[in-house]
């Protein structure tokens, strides 16, 4: 049984995060596995991935991992990572693609009407670099991150929860979206944290310590992120 199960449907390269796992916590046996019997017994699972919704949820499909990863993600530590997060909700507009439903929204394409900075500026979709990330909820896995601290993004589509309180960060570009969301023993971002430096690797510390517990999380005080 792995320590940490890193979820392989074809999408991405899952290397990366697995190595950024092992490099904080070089004492537990992370596996990248298409296996959905590892997947079930693993203590913890990661659910990354890159590249167009239709075709993650094809692959996933196909490779017969939909019910291990629903598993995982009621029972167990569970972190998505970019379309991780996003296949999590009900449906994407990148080709009208039903997700798993685990929580409810919608994932939705950047508005090209209004993508400028503040100066005016013409901003590019996909949305591809480091911008800050505004925490909105007190979770175990912000701790040691300061407010404010920058994430590594590539993503041209962002969700939209159907409930306020799964929003646990908060990020602008062009039009503030949800980045990261949470509920029970759930935590999903849009940036890729193995990319992320010393930020990125605190959060996947925090998550290989997680263990979560059913109290809910301390909302923060509202402020406007900057871009």
């Amino acid at each position: 049984m792995s320590d940490v199960a890193v979820v392989d449907y074809g999408m991405g390269n899952l290397r990366s995060v697995a190595k950024a796992i092992e490099h904080v916590a070089p004492r537990l046996r992370v596996e990248v596995t298409s296996d959905a019997r590892q997947v079930a017994r693993a203590a913890r699972v990661v659910f990354p991935g890159q590249g167009a919704m239709p075709d993650c949820m094809r692959e996933m499909e196909a490779r017969g991992l939909r019910a291990a990863v629903l598993e995982a993600a009621a029972a167990k530590p569970f972190l998505g990572i970019c379309i991780g997060l996003q296949m999590l909700f009900e449906a994407s507009e990148e080709g009208d693609t039903p997700g798993l439903g685990l929580l409810p929204g919608r994932v939705r394409r950047f508005p090209s009407e209004r993508m400028s900075d503040e100066r005016g500026a013409r901003l590019k979709v996909p949305h591809m670099g480091w911008n800050e990330v505004r925490q909105t909820v007190e979770h175990a896995l912000w701790r040691g991150i300061p407010q404010g601290s920058r994430f590594y993004f590539v993503h041209s589509y962002f969700p939209v929860p159907g409930r306020r309180e799964l929003s646990a960060g908060e990020c602008v570009y062009g039009v503030p979206f949800t980045c990261a969301a949470a509920r029970a023993n759930v935590f999903a971002v849009q940036f890729h944290p193995e990319k992320s430096a010393e930020a990125g690797l605190r959060l996947l510390a925090n998550f290989v310590e997680w263990q979560p517990a059913p109290q809910r999380t301390t909302r923060r005080a509202a402020a406007s992120p900057a871009a």
